[in-house]
């Protein structure tokens, strides 16, 4: 989160009378992220965060909306938009599309411990399953037709190493989709974006997962994939950690076990979801915006993360049920 767009006491306290929210006392802007502004907001009432749209249209919205909505009926721990009389959650606030949630408790984990990773693991399988009924389709904006379509983008700020590294996966991962394997595999809503700084805690109790941004609907091993490549690695080197991989690979295997596809082609999913950041981060490193608080994540990471992924490919251990 970050803040391209300043927001006033004056410009928002309109829409927040309008959701029934209360008197807005203080707009305080969120440092982190890259795709929208984000204000921590304080009324009369309560706490939320206020969000405005910096990328994603007043078409594309209503998707992630009301997937957060149909997620916190369900029980799912997600911020619910608020709605005004009318049943409508997405806003026009400062010429940007804007939606206003509840701020969730607790505090991101950073360093995780096992326990935190099988809460995630958990969390992740009842959310694939609570999308399931969920009838609002768009693809994932940040797959395979993104990185085919980025890639030529960024290659003039890359060494020939690199170069070729992105091709030879881009090769790989177009050969993967095409595949009768691959296009069989469960698919639904993801999140698509679930790291460290998008789940809450409270000591080991998993309080909420946020920023919805970049769901769309995808294979549910492309967005396990994403999970692992944050949550069970040593961030310097990006070798997963064992007991933490299958922490989160046994919870969530408890809650929905993965078919033998999925067990197969999981470690190509986990380039898969290492391409992805990496080919978005080089993006947002060299072709930036304005943000007055903007720091762009540094790309090689996920760089580490894939040739670290390709070197030593997971593999599955028989999980184990409590």
């Amino acid at each position: 989160m970050a803040v391209f767009t300043e927001v006033s006491l004056e410009a928002a306290r309109p829409l927040f009378e309008e959701l029934q929210l209360g008197t807005l006392l203080e707009l305080k802007g969120i440092q982190g992220g890259i795709e929208n502004t984000n204000y921590f907001a304080t009324t009369d009432q309560g706490e939320y965060v206020l969000t405005l749209f910096e990328r994603l249209t007043h078409a594309q919205l209503p998707f992630y909306l009301y997937l957060m909505q149909h997620l916190a009926l369900r029980g799912i721990p997600v911020p619910r938009p608020a709605a005004n009389a009318q049943g409508e959650v997405l806003f026009t606030l400062c010429g940007k599309p804007a939606a206003v949630a509840n701020r969730l408790s607790g505090k991101s984990q950073l360093q995780p411990q096992p326990p935190h990773c099988a809460a995630v693991g958990t969390t992740l399988a009842r959310m694939h399953l609570a999308g399931q009924d969920y009838e609002r389709e768009q693809p994932n904006l940040r797959g395979l037709p993104w990185w085919n379509a980025t890639a030529p983008e960024v290659y003039p700020h890359m060494d020939d190493s690199q170069r070729e590294l992105l091709q030879s996966e881009l090769a790989y991962q177009n050969h993967i989709a095409a595949s009768a394997a691959y296009q069989a595999l469960p698919r639904g809503p993801v999140h698509a974006d679930l790291f460290r700084d998008n789940v809450m805690f409270e000591g080991e109790t998993l309080t909420g997962c946020f920023d919805f941004y970049f769901a769309g609907v995808d294979t549910w091993l492309f967005d396990l994939g994403v999970c692992i490549n944050d949550w069970c690695i040593d961030l310097a080197t990006g070798v997963l950690d064992p007991v933490r991989t299958q922490a989160l690979l046994d919870a969530y295997q408890a809650v929905r076990p993965l078919e033998a596809a999925e067990r197969e082609l999981l470690p190509a999913m986990l380039r898969a979801a290492a391409l992805r950041f990496w080919v978005s981060r080089l993006w947002d490193f060299y072709l930036p915006r304005e943000a007055s608080m903007l720091v762009p994540h540094d790309p090689t990471h996920f760089e580490r993360v894939l040739r670290e992924r390709i070197a030593r490919p997971l593999t599955l251990h028989t999980p184990q049920h409590a």
